[in-house]
């Protein structure tokens, strides 16, 4: 290991080369904060994301960008999760949002053990490196394989629950921890991957709780980054089928977070109580 300049241009192109030269080695290159691949956005536009499909060139990098809003300030919360997404066609790069570490080791191995190469968007967590909530049973790690979508473990009465709130990432463990403060119907789904995304593995999940008609997408992000646009665009027919869906997110903002604590606090709040309003 090496320490580098702060040139996330220069380091994330020679990884990028690496992996291209080195296919059967898994490649890793992690940002401080999750907002520095701001800098190397060249080498994502013009060889990440686009370069099987202007050149036929197979890539396996895997980025590993620290996103979470815990109230450090705009700059260390937000790795544009939006970007990303933008940028995903043809099964051209997956997006992934890991919450166990059970689900982090198996994507990994994925990454190096499957036949295709594929560059892998990964964002990592902060807080949740230190929570007791994101550690994993040692066979959850010896056995099993990377679930696109994981379906909530506390609900023992499928039919009682009247809400199915989707959340990708660190928001879970808030949800989790309101719906059993308040006791709430709800079951909590985590989307662990955006992209491609699990459009059968969601509505797999929905079917399971026959009584819930009211789904919230729930996100930490402003409305106006995050992936409720994306998601919305992919799930949106679900209303056909008589469901209910909309969002929980902050509002729109020209920045990615508030710079204080207290604000952000009450922010959080502000999104559990809408989450699990009326119930």
């Amino acid at each position: 290991v090496y320490d580098s300049l702060l040139s996330e241009y220069a380091a994330l192109g020679y990884e990028y080369g690496y992996a291209h030269a080195r296919p059967d080695a898994l490649v890793m290159w992690e940002a401080q904060f999750g907002d520095f691949v701001n800098g190397a956005q060249i080498i994502i536009d013009q060889y990440l994301v686009a370069a099987e499909d202007k050149w036929n060139q197979m890539n396996g990098l895997v980025l590993l960008l620290p996103h979470g809003f815990e109230g450090q300030g705009p700059e260390h919360s937000s790795a544009r999760i939006e970007r990303f997404l933008t940028l995903c066609a043809d099964d051209n790069i997956q997006v992934c949002n890991a919450t166990t570490a059970a689900q982090y080791f198996h994507l990994l191995r994925r990454q190096v053990r499957r036949e295709v190469r594929k560059p892998l968007v990964l964002f990592t967590p902060k807080a949740p490196l230190r929570m007791k909530e994101s550690r994993s049973k040692v066979d959850d790690l010896t056995r099993g394989s990377f679930q696109e979508v994981l379906d909530d473990p506390g609900v023992t009465d499928a039919a009682a629950v009247q809400r199915v709130v989707f959340c990708s990432g660190k928001v879970a463990w808030d949800a989790f921890a309101e719906r059993d403060k308040r006791q709430a119907p709800v079951a909590i789904v985590r989307v662990e991957q955006l992209y491609p995304f699990p459009l059968e593995q969601m509505r797999a999940v929905l079917a399971r709780y026959s009584n819930a008609k009211q789904v919230v997408w729930l996100q930490e992000e402003p409305d106006n980054m995050g992936p409720w646009h994306f998601v919305e665009a992919r799930f949106w027919r679900i209303k056909d089928d008589g469901y209910d869906l909309r969002s929980v997110c902050r509002i729109g903002s020209g920045s990615p977070a508030t710079g204080s604590k207290a604000v952000h606090d009450q922010e959080l709040a502000d999104l559990m109580d809408e989450t699990f309003e009326g119930l």
